[in-house]
């Protein structure tokens, strides 16, 4: 009896390191291409001047730029003047 059970268990641990053994031996798939930055469907425009653009060029323009946020664009510039970087945008309200 004990020789039965000793084979049974000699045979299911050969079995499971045979196994381990060629799993090693099996290539791995290659890494994924990588994503593009930006996707291949974004349209790049020219650069907008803040300071001149009025509410339909920075609505057209600006990408996420609607025109309510276009509008509060230019109403920011006539109260506080030209903008000195394009920080101050985070400033606007709306």
């Amino acid at each position: 009896m004990l020789k039965k059970t000793f084979a049974s268990l000699s045979f299911a641990l050969l079995t499971t390191l045979s196994s381990l053994s060629m799993a090693a031996d099996t290539p791995l798939a290659p890494p994924p291409a990588p994503v593009p930055a930006v996707a291949s469907s974004a349209v790049v425009a020219a650069p907008v001047n803040i300071n001149t653009a009025d509410v339909a060029t920075l609505a057209r323009e600006l990408y996420g730029v609607g025109e309510t946020k276009a509008r509060a664009i230019v109403d920011y510039r006539t109260s506080k003047g030209a903008f000195t970087s394009v920080d101050q945008l985070l400033e606007v309200q709306g």
